[in-house]
């Protein structure tokens, strides 16, 4: 066996998970044998759902890829990589003006960790202008957020309604 498995670490805070974030997910399952979605843990950050729950719907929105995982993290994106053996990070872009914020940490990271590759992928159009700040805004405004996240997204926050905040 001499393949040598090419793993990819797709960070975030997927506060909440978009179907934005599934379209670079399927896209970069696709192209790696290992796709670990990683979770960043930021208690400095004030959060919209909280952290194991965002875990918990990640793991249910991705149950249907084979070879994605999901972990949790907290620190350098390429320390967490390093650990688990990825030599490429995938960030997602919607829009040119997500680039340059994108390319700054792209080279930061490889300043820091010179054999981690950052791979970008774009989003379809239809899902250019979905972010987790719009679906929180929308969803906060009880919104219908249903063309935006999965289903199991929908239904966590129409059940939780009364427990935001």
């Amino acid at each position: 066996m001499g393949h040598k498995q090419r793993i990819a670490i797709y960070p975030g805070s997927f506060d909440p998970i978009t179907k934005g974030h599934l379209d670079v997910l399927d896209k970069a399952s696709n192209m790696f044998d290992k796709v670990i979605v990683a979770v960043l843990k930021n208690s400095a950050k004030k959060s919209f759902l909280p952290f194991n729950d965002r875990v918990y719907l990640i793991k249910e929105s991705t149950k249907e890829y084979e070879n994605v995982e999901v972990i949790s993290f907290d620190g350098l994106t390429v320390d967490c990589a390093e650990q688990y053996g990825a030599k490429f990070i995938i960030r997602g872009l919607r829009a040119v003006s997500d680039f340059e914020y994108e390319m700054q940490l792209s080279q930061t990271n490889s300043a820091l960790k010179p054999d981690i590759c950052t791979v970008f992928l774009t989003t379809r159009a239809k899902y250019n202008f979905i972010s987790s700040s719009i679906v929180k805004e929308i969803s906060q405004f009880n919104g219908d957020v249903s063309k935006f996240v999965p289903d199991v997204v929908v239904k966590y926050l129409q059940e939780n309604k009364n427990k935001e905040g």
